[in-house]
């Protein structure tokens, strides 16, 4: 095996809304930054994840875009792998889906019905249809929530479509070995990622397949002015028990001790999102050193 391709991203914070998307697209094409990630967040500035990655690949030629993270249950998976087979058309080998069981914020919950109690039930055969046709000539399917005869997608693209789980709850990672091809996790600590990782390659290991040893990321928050008391609450939620400061780059240099010790426990892709009250200016000014440096 090759050496791992060791690859940085930016993930949009509160700031990223609509009036200053076009700016932050153009900025980081001509940066050279390797991707964009895009969160599923409804009532805030954000970007709708779909709408945005279809506007920063139409606007550049080299950046790739990804969501991180969508939420599939509640959507209509041939929609959505309609939509995922004309971007990718569009824009081959720049589209990165990565998608979620719920919303992080529980007031958007509601948004993305399903029945009740079925909503990990829904994600699987959503997951499961939705790589079918993404990659098969025609797909008939009949399952508790969906039924197709014979569905083909005229436009699905040449190269196979990576698709990617987030979450880190033993379902979530053992679905990430079961169905999909890589993990982007949040709110872990270095030592947590690499149980999930071995988890999650175990699953796999059990159903026969594999997920490729570079296909295994994390979104890191780095807030070097203070972790903000929502994302300290966030943290809290998601990791009850453990020190922010081991979740959240409280600074620069944290971001890159804690990016080290990721890559120890078997991770190379990486989100960096900023935090609290961070200029976009200084965000950048301190990404781009960082990101050329664990490039090369």
């Amino acid at each position: 095996m090759g050496v791992l391709k060791v690859r940085l991203g930016v993930g949009l914070g509160p700031g990223g809304g609509a009036a200053e998307f076009p700016g932050i697209v153009d900025e980081l094409e001509a940066a050279g930054v390797d991707s964009l990630w895009l969160s599923e967040v409804v009532y805030g500035a954000n970007v709708e994840p779909l709408i945005g990655m279809t506007h920063a690949l139409a606007r550049t030629s080299k950046l790739k875009v990804g969501t991180g993270v969508s939420v599939l249950p509640g959507r209509n998976p041939v929609l959505v792998a309609k939509q995922l087979a004309t971007l990718a058309g569009l824009a081959p080998k720049r589209v990165l889906p990565v998608f979620g069981l719920r919303p992080a914020r529980r007031d958007e919950w509601n948004l993305f019905p399903v029945p009740a109690g079925r909503r990990a039930a829904v994600f699987d055969e959503s997951l499961q249809l939705l790589k079918l046709l993404l990659t098969q000539d025609s797909v008939s399917f009949d399952g508790e929530f969906f039924q197709l005869d014979a569905v083909s997608l005229a436009d699905r693209p040449a190269r196979p479509l990576d698709v990617w789980i987030g979450g880190s709850s033993p379902s979530a990672l053992r679905r990430v070995g079961r169905l999909a091809d890589g993990w982007l996790g949040s709110f872990v600590t270095p030592s947590q990622a690499k149980l999930h990782v071995e988890t999650i390659k175990a699953a796999a290991a059990e159903a026969g397949r594999s997920v490729e040893e570079d296909h295994y990321g994390l979104s890191l928050a780095v807030a070097p002015h203070g972790i903000p008391p929502e994302l300290a609450r966030a943290a809290a939620d998601r990791a009850p028990g453990v020190d922010p400061a081991d979740l959240v780059a409280a600074s620069w240099d944290d971001a890159r001790r804690l990016l080290d010790r990721y890559l120890d426990a078997g991770l190379t892709k990486f989100v960096l999102r900023p935090a609290g009250p961070v200029a976009w200016s200084d965000f950048m000014r301190r990404f781009l050193p960082l990101a050329e440096a664990l490039h090369n």
